[in-house]
């Protein structure tokens, strides 16, 4: 067992990347207060006419091994909007096993709802399978810019991720730096790493040391939150 960048790595952290493989009554004589009647006119949350936020990304977005999919990270998000009284809808678009190859060949159509947020959470897959850094930095790169050709209105927020160290330092240390890179290149807002507190704490991941629990799930959300939280402000 190592420690690595803050993190214990053992059989928690290793198997991470390994398993990344749904009438007004008021009289009209009394009209409400512009502010007011701005409020009424929002569609409440989870409503079709709500604003959507899309989590594009793994099966670790997808909730892979969760009991309900009220658990997966994306819906405690939904759950943390709600409290916020922060009216979206949460779309969880996570698919297991798939590599940011897979992910760019699904942004076209994810796009099509034209969501207010779109979420990036990939390349665990690709790290597991020791692809290039540069190619998942391409790969990504290449969802920006559809994106920001299909649907420019759409806010992106990127989710970082890390490599497995016995993939070698080099290898970590390029492939960490694709997320800052294209944040920073690409002006974007970045979660510095999803798995932050929860990656090789064996109480908050599953049997399989794998995918987060509900408890590491909740607090994956809280990481996504304290970056998204202050963009909808």
């Amino acid at each position: 067992m190592r420690i690595w960048r803050g993190i214990i790595v053992g059989a928690g952290l290793t198997g991470i990347l390994t398993g990344c493989a749904g009438r007004d009554d008021r009289p009209a004589e009394r009209p409400a207060p512009p502010a007011a009647a701005a409020e009424s006119a929002r569609p409440p949350a989870n409503s079709p006419e709500a604003p959507t936020i899309v989590f594009l990304g793994t099966s670790l977005t997808a909730g892979y091994g969760l009991p309900l999919p009220d658990s997966a990270y994306p819906a405690v998000v939904q759950q943390l909007l709600d409290s916020a009284g922060r009216r979206f809808t949460v779309v969880n678009a996570g698919v297991s096993g798939e590599s940011s190859a897979g992910a760019l060949r699904r942004i076209d159509w994810l796009l099509k709802s034209k969501p207010a947020f779109l979420i990036i959470e990939t390349g665990a897959n690709d790290g597991l399978r020791g692809q290039d850094p540069d190619s998942v930095g391409a790969n990504i790169q290449a969802m920006i810019d559809r994106t920001r050709a299909l649907s420019p209105e759409t806010r992106i927020v990127l989710a970082g991720m890390e490599a497995l160290p016995n993939l070698g330092l080099d290898y970590v240390r390029r492939f960490r730096a694709v997320f800052p890179t294209l944040a920073k290149r690409n002006r974007l807002p970045l979660i510095p790493f999803l798995l932050q507190d929860v990656a090789g704490v064996d109480s908050l991941n599953q049997g399989d040391g794998i995918h987060p629990n509900e408890r590491g799930a909740r607090i994956t959300a809280h990481n996504v939150w304290h970056t998204l939280e202050p963009l909808l402000r």
